[in-house]
């Protein structure tokens, strides 16, 4: 297609053009490890004291620096590690592997140096923040899990659904427009427990890497956002098991070496086990007997160094929620499992020392199952998404001012939106037959990251992506009256409607002076795959429906400016980001439409599409070392939505604008025991539809409602604490223990979960009353974990 042949001849273009600037140079690479464990550090710092030129690790831990010949000193550097000094005489190509050793990160030890602050002041990213899962564990847990997508919500500019959820919405994007991935896989639903708890585990994770301004040309898919966590590799030098019991969950993960230096695994699971402490204590003859909940998850991971140059990974997912209840007397069965599965398998390969492959091959599954009987009646119904994805991902260093990422990528996704299955006293019930949809998604894609000047940097990326819904697939035409007047059947692998496109984008970075810079960044991004939900958050019944000739993909084009610097001898980081971003071909319900109402018909014919616009300003100030240490952040923003059949065609807010956003972390080790843990957040309240009157006409109540969402909840504010202790160890003891303390909303503030309306009174008595009442869940909750390692 002429949009991928343009992509080749611009990759083309920049490829000759760089490497007429890499002639009589010679190249410093290798991989940088962890000394005890000897996993690879993604984003570790490599760069020559000379020059001060250098670069990160990618996420593979590999760096390459080419430089013009001469003697210089390379410097490896990653926080919490000691710097590494080693001299060099580059006369010739040469591979130095380094491994770094862990310290303790006092204040008073901390020698903090210029590569310490690219992420923040020197690199072009924008809206980018990685988080460390170690800091993590130190801060409070709700009912005592460590919670990776709760964390990320403290951000500036992400914000939740509500109480207990994890559903992120960015920048004023929808929970369908971030891109999570796990270990390159996209999981479908992060969310245990209706949204109070993520699938992620945190004893399996190994980085936590979020996108929410310039997205590099690697990501696309979505317009929001992409949250990128990696699972650890495994301890190739020791045998190491680690764990917790908490109040409702547990967790157990194993690693160590399959072959020593040469291959590694990690096994690491967790369960809930309410249900199971629950069971004894009800009666045999309780009605609901049988009944109850639990989910877990497990996580695994494997590799291989074939060589230097060749390395192996398998890493896998699977978990599950499962919610039963059972009555007796009225013999009424139900079953909801659903849950998310990820295989990846990808293979490095460096060709040389400037170029680095990773070939990855994935699957993702999502399922959602709701099984009910009753007597002679059963009535099943399902959803779910399937992806098989490959891609092959570049990255060259040509010279230490250029960084340059291309790669390809195809994704086969299938569809299964609501199919309804029944029977009553044995005769089968016709709900038609399962519907299936299928669609292609690819992109190709090449991004330089690289120097103009000392002061100028750009990132400057194009991602050329193609989507088609094929079929198998039978479209149904309607009338005005929305009666079916005739169907056009597809056959399998006909292609009924593509869309070519091309996203831009752009980042730059100028630098005033070593402690201070300005960026600006331009992305445009197309989405092809959307959630359809008559919820006002995250679920797990939300529907993954792909573009058709009907629902065309969103488009999303953003503008990004920010000031960043640092102050104390860099140990604080703090910065000011403004965007505005425009969306196009927005999904909505149309008024009145049911669960069901996709049910033998398409479901894209009960859309309706719009457009929405998002600007604010986000403020975030961040100590990241030393004893004290933490952020704050505060957002404020506007998130507006316009759909010609909603609301009288009028422009509204939408269900999670918030002008406020307030977030307050910190951190504070007290001594080589003792850390406490502090979280405040406020956040102006959602947004809800409510109706404005009541009246009566010929003897029916009729409910009046005026412009959608036209009230505010009260706002959300709370107050967590935990305390973290680590006892004595004897020296000839293997056994690591730690107890995390934690208060969760600490002043008991019942936040508002949702509102509904209740009737009283009688229109014949002249007393009929519409009276508004706030749900609250969570008072004040505290727990404690016991965290071992040996």
């Amino acid at each position: 297609m002429k949009f991928f042949s343009l992509v080749i001849q611009v990759f083309i273009l920049v490829i000759f053009s760089i490497n007429l600037q890499a002639q009589s140079k010679h190249t410093v690479s290798g991989y940088v490890k962890d000394e005890n464990t000897g996993e690879f550090l993604p984003g570790a710092n490599a760069y020559i004291k000379e020059t001060m030129q250098g670069a990160s690790t990618n996420p593979y831990g590999f760096y390459s620096l080419t430089l013009p010949a001469g003697k210089y000193t390379l410097i490896v550097s990653f926080l919490g590690y000691n710097d590494v000094e080693i001299p060099i005489d580059l006369n010739t190509d040469q591979r130095k592997n380094v491994s770094l050793i862990s310290k303790a990160i006092l204040a008073k030890e901390v020698v903090i140096t210029e590569s310490r602050i690219e992420n923040s002041v020197k690199s072009t990213d924008m809206g980018r923040v990685e988080l460390s899962v170690e800091q993590m564990k130190k801060l409070p847990a709700f009912f005592g899990e460590v919670d990776l997508v709760k964390i990320v919500q403290l951000i500036p500019g992400v914000k939740n659904a509500g109480e207990g959820n994890t559903g992120l919405y960015v920048r004023g994007g929808g929970p369908d427009q971030n891109l999570v991935l796990l270990d390159e896989a996209v999981v479908y639903n992060a969310a245990h427990l209706l949204g109070f708890f993520s699938v992620f585990n945190s004893d399996a994770v190994k980085t936590v890497d979020l996108h929410k301004g310039g997205m590099p040309a690697q990501y696309g898919g979505r317009l929001a956002s992409v949250l990128d966590i990696s699972m650890k590799e495994g301890n190739n030098r020791n045998y190491k098991v680690n764990g917790g019991l908490g109040l409702i969950s547990s967790r157990l993960t194993v690693e160590g070496p399959i072959k020593k230096d040469t291959s590694s695994f990690i096994i690491s699971g967790r369960r809930t086990y309410i249900d199971v402490l629950a069971q004894p204590f009800i009666r045999e003859d309780a009605p609901t007997k049988g009944s109850g909940y639990f989910f877990y998850d497990l996580n695994m991971k494997m590799n291989y160094r074939l060589s230097d140059k060749d390395r192996l990974f398998l890493s896998g997912y699977f978990g599950r929620d499962v919610f039963t209840f059972k009555s007796t007397e009225s013999n009424f069965n139900i079953r909801i499992p659903w849950g998310n599965a990820t295989l990846s398998a990808r293979w490095n390969h460096l060709f040389n020392d400037k170029l680095f492959l990773n070939t990855s091959l994935i699957f993702s599954d999502y399922r959602f199952e709701s099984n009910i009987e009753q007597t002679s009646f059963a009535f099943k119904v399902g959803s779910g998404i399937r992806d098989y994805n490959a891609k092959a991902d570049f990255t060259w260093y040509p010279t230490v001012r250029h960084n340059v990422k291309f790669g390809l990528n195809y994704i086969w996704h299938r569809f299964t939106p609501n199919n309804a299955s029944g029977e009553i006293a044995g005769e089968e019930l016709d709900f038609g037959p399962t519907v299936n949809l299928f669609a292609h998604e690819a992109a190709a894609y090449i991004g330089d990251d690289f120097d103009i000047s000392d002061k100028l940097r750009i990132h400057a990326g194009l991602r050329a992506s193609w989507f088609a819904h094929a079929g198998q697939f039978t479209r149904y035409q309607k009338d005005e009256l929305g009666l079916k007047t005739d169907s056009t059947v597809y056959d399998k692998g006909q292609i009924i409607k593509d869309y070519p496109n091309i996203e831009p984008r752009l980042m730059l970075r100028y630098s005033l002076n070593k402690n201070s810079s300005i960026k600006a960044s331009f992305t445009q991004n197309y989405q092809y795959i959307h959630i359809t939900s008559l919820a006002n958050q995250s679920l797990p019944t939300d529907l993954w429906f792909p573009s058709t000739e009907l629902v065309r993909p969103q488009f999303g084009t953003q503008y990004s400016l920010g000031y960043y610097r640092n102050f104390k001898d860099n140990a604080w980081e703090t910065s000011v980001e403004a965007y505005y971003k425009t969306m196009e071909n927005q999904i909505e319900f149309k008024d009145g439409v049911l669960p069901s109402s996709g049910v033998n018909d398409n479901l894209d014919n009960f859309l309706t599409f719009g457009r929405g616009e998002a600007y604010g300003a986000e403020f975030f100030v961040k100590k990241a070392f030393g004893k004290t240490n933490g952020w704050i952040g505060y957002t404020l923003s506007w998130t507006q939505r316009t759909f010609a059949e909603l609301n009288g065609g009028k422009t509204y807010y939408a269900n999670y604008d918030r002008r406020h956003d307030l977030s307050f972390v910190l951190s504070h080790e007290i001594n080589k025991h003792w850390t406490l843990g502090a979280v405040f957040v406020y956040a102006s309240g959602n947004l809800i539809w409510l109706p404005t009157s009541l009246y009566f006409f010929e003897g029916n109540p009729v409910v009046n409602y005026e412009d959608r969402n036209n009230y505010r909840m009260p706002a959300y504010h709370r107050l967590d604490l935990s305390a973290t202790w680590v006892p004595n160890r004897k020296p000839d003891k293997r056994l690591k223990s730690s107890w995390n303390f934690s208060i969760y909303n600490v002043y008991s503030r019942l936040n508002p979960y949702f509102i509904y309306l209740e009737t009283s009174g009688s229109p014949i008595d002249g007393n009929l009353k519409n009276t508004a009442n706030m749900v609250s869940l969570f008072p004040i909750i505290p727990s404690v974990t016991y965290n071992f390692s040996f």
